[in-house]
């Protein structure tokens, strides 16, 4: 089934990566929430590509 926090981390992220201009700064802001709540609850292998969907955050 897999880690249900991971994997709302990751659909915002790729949300945010492809959102507009006009809507970048909130679906970022989302995507950062849910990289935060998924983070805590995360096995160190998840927390590794979650550390890289962070930093693919930051270059947006």
């Amino acid at each position: 089934m897999g880690n249900q926090l991971f994997q709302e981390a990751r659909r915002f992220v790729e949300i945010a990566k492809s959102a507009s201009p006009a809507d970048q700064q909130a679906a970022t802001a989302t995507a950062k929430n849910a990289l935060r709540s998924a983070y805590a609850n995360s096995t160190v292998a998840e927390q590794s590509q979650l550390q890289k969907m962070q930093n693919e955050l930051e270059q947006i």
